[in-house]
């Protein structure tokens, strides 16, 4: 009996599809709004790992691996800034998930806290940031050329970087495979600390509003209770003068 293939496991993808692979998952998770929840760490970290050792009868090219997701991440990054600048933000206005809408705020914030481009290659390496921050670039009218310098930038460097950190882990330990579930398992932790650091310093922020706020009101003196004020007198006329004949 065959088994669904589960996306978020990244040997698994790897497994069904190889070189294939890593480039549709990249080109989905970083250029549509649908492949925010795609292991894109793992299954780059992943795939550097399987050019050096053989699991589940696959093992694959570094050159390929490295072609492939290069390639799947700079096309899906320009076509979700082109969805983004057609569509004109429409598809995350209309979007309920809550994942893409807080991934979307802190997109927000990467723009307007570091500019453009150190926004678009930070965005590279948080996850659902990078699915998000591509198509609101393009709803905010960044610069064509400034979105694409940058995405080609920090694509190369989040890609190539996790391919052969994967590769040179696999290279220097032997018997690397055995220990593959594990070692999965700390890069999608440690591609999981942006978020989760993030997350709070985000409720501290708003911790820190509420209280301020609270103070604020402390210092203000209460509304006057108007419900026993007295109504305002009419001013008595002035008798008319008697006219001396």
């Amino acid at each position: 009996m065959s088994h669904a293939l589960d996306l978020l496991d990244a040997a698994a993808l790897l497994s069904a599809f190889g070189t294939a692979g890593v480039f549709l998952v990249m080109f989905a998770e970083t250029g549509l709004l649908v492949g925010f929840f795609l292991p894109g760490d793992s299954l780059l970290f992943t795939a550097g790992l399987l050019c050096t050792t053989q699991v589940n009868g696959v093992q694959l090219s570094l050159p390929g691996v490295l072609a492939a997701a290069v390639a799947g991440a700079l096309l899906g990054a320009q076509t979700g800034y082109l969805i983004g600048r057609h569509a004109g933000g429409a598809l995350l206005a209309r979007t309920r998930n809550r994942h893409l809408l807080r991934g979307a705020v802190r997109a927000e914030e990467l723009l307007g806290r570091y500019g453009h481009g150190k926004a678009i290659v930070l965005a590279r390496f948080i996850p659902l940031v990078r699915t998000v921050l591509n198509p609101l670039a393009g709803a905010v009218k960044v610069p064509t050329r400034t979105f694409t310098v940058w995405q080609i930038t920090g694509g190369v460097v989040w890609t190539a970087g996790l391919v052969l950190a994967g590769y040179g882990l696999g290279a220097s330990i032997p018997g690397v495979d055995r220990y593959l579930l594990p070692l999965v398992g700390v890069i999608v932790a440690v591609s999981l600390l942006p978020l989760l650091v993030e997350v709070l310093r985000s409720r501290r922020r708003s911790r820190t509003t509420t209280q301020r706020a609270a103070l604020n009101d402390v210092g203000r003196p209460a509304p006057a209770d108007r419900t026993h004020e007295a109504r305002p007198t009419m001013t008595p006329e002035r008798p008319a003068r008697r006219q001396i004949p």
